[in-house]
């Protein structure tokens, strides 16, 4: 059975499960690395799993201590996904979205929304909307 993980970067972001059967689970970002982790070790488990990662970088309103902070979070995504043997890709947030159809321009609840009606059985806050729609994208696109 196929799992497609869908990852909203950052401290406010969210990691999503989309199993190929079964109802789908999210959480908001791990605090911790070893919390990543074991989310992601205990999520795989019996799963042929596959990620996806929002390909996203600093932007100029970021402090150099934002920037360097949201930058170390997005490598130690990568790295938990490379150890765990998650083959992974990276999506700009203009393709996943347009494919998704919510074009956000900034507005999470654009987001939100379109998770939310997805995902009727998931209570959708602002930190797994993301990573909710990433993973039905991978899970779309591998149809």
């Amino acid at each position: 059975m196929k799992l497609y993980i869908g990852i909203d970067p950052g401290l406010s972001g969210g990691i999503a499960f989309i199993p190929t059967t079964g109802e789908p689970w999210a959480h908001k970002m791990p605090e911790t690395d070893r919390d990543l982790i074991d989310l992601l070790r205990d999520s795989i488990n019996m799963f042929e799993a596959r990620a996806t990662l929002e390909l996203v970088h600093s932007s100029p309103q970021m402090g150099v201590k934002s920037a360097f902070t949201f930058g170390e979070g997005f490598g130690r995504l990568q790295m938990a996904l490379t150890a765990l043997g998650v083959p992974y890709e990276r999506v700009r947030p203009a393709m996943w979205q347009k494919a998704m159809g919510c074009l956000t321009k900034g507005d999470k609840n654009v987001s939100k929304r379109r998770a939310q009606e997805l995902f009727p059985a998931i209570k959708v806050t602002h930190a797994i909307a993301d990573a909710l729609l990433i993973g039905e994208y991978a899970r779309r696109a591998a149809k």
